[in-house]
């Protein structure tokens, strides 16, 4: 693990609007113990989430069936740490799988990164293509994570009777 993506997307008020708050990428020290690498990562998050107090945290579920299973053992150890700070803070956690994300950005569960970045900069109004692929891949999973937490909230206040 050495580098991992993060983004900030807020709704403008209203809610038909969405806006980019930050987004980039942290990136560890390759030659650091993976305990190292994990600490600095926490701490990284830590300043964003302090920094920006989001009410929920979109994080990429992991499948068993990686082509590579050390980079899916490492991206656990990762997302470990992220649903750790989000518990610490009790957040609501919207786990999102990556096919799943692709669908609700492009329409389409199997697209490519350059599909998905064109979809990201049109709903998000970016002058140009989010870049590198870590930036793009969290967007895609922030994006696709408020949708699923609206689509949820939606259903609860049509089961409750209310109308929004």
């Amino acid at each position: 693990m050495q580098r991992t993506g993060y983004a900030f997307i807020a709704e403008k008020t209203g809610g038909d609007e969405l806006r980019l708050l930050e987004a980039g990428v942290i990136r560890l020290d390759p030659r650091a113990p993976l305990e190292r690498r994990l600490a600095e990562l926490a701490d990284n998050l830590e300043q964003l989430l302090e920094a920006h107090q989001p009410a929920a945290l979109a994080c990429e579920a992991l499948y068993s069936h990686y082509k590579h299973p050390r980079t899916a053992i490492l991206m656990g150890h990762a997302r470990g740490v992220v649903l750790a700070l989000a518990g610490r803070r009790a957040m609501e956690v919207v786990n999102v799988p990556a096919t799943q994300a692709k669908k609700i950005i492009t329409g389409n569960g199997r697209a490519g990164k350059q599909q998905i970045q064109r979809a990201i900069a049109a709903t998000l109004r970016l002058g140009r293509l989010p870049e590198p692929h870590d930036v793009a891949d969290a967007l895609a999973v922030a994006l696709a994570g408020l949708r699923m937490r609206a689509a949820v909230e939606h259903v609860a206040r049509d089961a409750a009777g209310v109308r929004s």
